[in-house]
């Protein structure tokens, strides 16, 4: 099958938020549901070359809301030098399915009747994430991956790659802060900001103008509040915020903010300082942000944090990538009547069946004050997983710890690269662009927690 990679980036609003994006676009493909995609775009970001014995590819799975710029979310880990280091690895992300950022989503015109599909998208599994990339990377060249790395969502789709691909196809895999399979707990977190977005009278079904002054701002804002609460933890808010309030001079006073129509991400966040304890309502092509206190500085920074995300993800991607996140279960399908399951423990015997089949070698990482995905789910991976190390990290932030130790993660990650794939650092040094060899000292992101608003 035919890979076109001279298509141009889709007409989307949140794909002109990524910097450097490429799109690969697969000419039909069918997902698990059995529904049949046509002309399906496939975006992604990547930095290095691919060497001689096209090898070295190393795949960065995003987490939830990211995007496949790994220089706005783990840019301290990506250079000359570091785990991601585009002299040595051909370092690619691609965007998945259902997410806003340029892959087929909810946003993608449907070919047949030119308009986007909507609600109407059909579900997509991290299955037909890694069916649909590797289409792209055989494409590309590429003949064996050296590494598949990812946290959160990102991590349960990096344990999908070697159980999807012939075996030996991936030569090493690092989930971080993930699951084997979407518990209980996880579905709960998911199904309450689903049900947040939804009754918002704005959404309509899913059938809103899908930019960001048409979205369901009050349930989406929401949404993203109680996704805030479970990437990070009770002592980090403590720490943080404490009872401290909003300054008392923002009391009387409101604002008007100018419609945003950015084609590229700004370089600072510094200039969307929105007062917390504010509510955001849009009247005609204008935002009016109406204050009211008294404020505490916890909401202010949950308030920020849903102001921020408004600018920059779709209602109708976040329910399909929550929904997406529910169906992930690495046990589904794989296990046959031959199997002998007794009636106590079903899913862990199942379970140590498929991961016994996995002999990539593997860098699983817990995070100790990790609420969404308790570190008891690490130690149950890294207790079936064959060839497996188990590191816990020490961290008051939560969840979102990976994302912000971030000289840990990468010596942590780097150090494995070089146990378990020293050709790749023993060869000689690709050159690459005077681009990515840039260093960037901003702490301002788009797409992830390096934020300096709230440092």
């Amino acid at each position: 099958m035919a890979v076109d990679f001279d298509a141009q980036p889709p007409n989307n609003y949140y794909a002109n938020l990524v910097r450097n994006l490429k799109v690969a676009v697969v000419p039909y493909f069918t997902l698990d549901t059995g529904h049949q995609l046509i002309q399906v775009p496939v975006a992604y970001s990547s930095w290095g070359t691919l060497n001689k014995e096209a090898n070295n590819a190393l795949i960065v799975c995003h987490a939830l809301t990211g995007s496949s710029d790994i220089q706005d979310w783990w840019k301290p880990l990506l250079g000359p030098g570091k785990a991601f280091d585009p002299t040595r690895f051909f370092v690619i992300c691609f965007n998945l399915l259902g997410s806003p950022y340029g892959s087929a989503s909810p946003l993608t015109l449907y070919p047949l009747t030119g308009k986007p599909y909507g609600p109407a998208f059909p579900q997509t599994t991290f299955r037909d994430d890694v069916r649909i990339q590797k289409m792209v990377l055989d494409a590309l060249g590429v003949r064996q991956v050296a590494a598949v790395v990812g946290g959160s969502m990102g991590g349960q789709l990096t344990l999908e790659w070697p159980l999807c691909t012939p075996p030996g196809y991936v030569k090493t895999i690092i989930p971080i802060a993930t699951s084997a399979f979407q518990g209980a707990w996880g579905i709960s977190w998911n199904e309450s900001q689903i049900r947040c977005v939804q009754a918002d009278a704005q959404f309509q079904g899913g059938n809103y103008d899908p930019h960001p002054e048409g979205q369901p701002i009050q349930g989406l804002g929401a949404a993203r509040m109680i996704g805030m609460l479970t990437y990070r933890s009770y002592t980090s808010f403590e720490a943080r915020f404490s009872r401290r309030r909003v300054d008392s001079r923002l009391s009387s006073k409101s604002a008007a903010l100018p419609e945003q129509t950015p084609p590229t991400p700004p370089a600072s966040d510094a200039g969307d300082d929105i007062p917390e304890g504010t509510e955001l309502k849009t009247t005609g092509s204008t935002a009016t942000v109406a204050l009211s206190l008294p404020s505490y500085t916890a909401q202010s920074y949950l308030q920020y944090q849903a102001d921020k995300f408004l600018g920059r993800f779709d209602a109708n991607c976040y329910v399909h990538l929550l929904r997406k996140m529910d169906t992930h279960d690495i046990t589904r399908d794989r296990t046959s009547a031959t199997v002998p399951l007794t009636e106590a423990q079903p899913e862990v015997e199942a379970l140590a069946h498929i991961l016994s089949k996995c002999l990539t070698p593997a860098l699983v990482v817990s995070i100790d004050s990790d609420m969404l995905f308790p570190p008891e789910q690490q130690v149950l991976l890294a207790a079936y997983l064959p060839d497996a190390t188990l590191v816990k990290l020490q961290s008051s932030d939560g969840h979102d710890g990976f994302l912000l130790e971030l000289e840990t993660m990468d010596g942590l990650i780097r150090s494995f690269l070089l146990k378990h794939i020293p050709a790749a650092f023993a060869a000689a040094p690709i050159l690459i662009t005077q681009e990515e060899c840039q260093e960037e000292n901003s702490l301002n992101s788009v797409f992830g927690e390096m934020d300096s608003h709230f440092q």
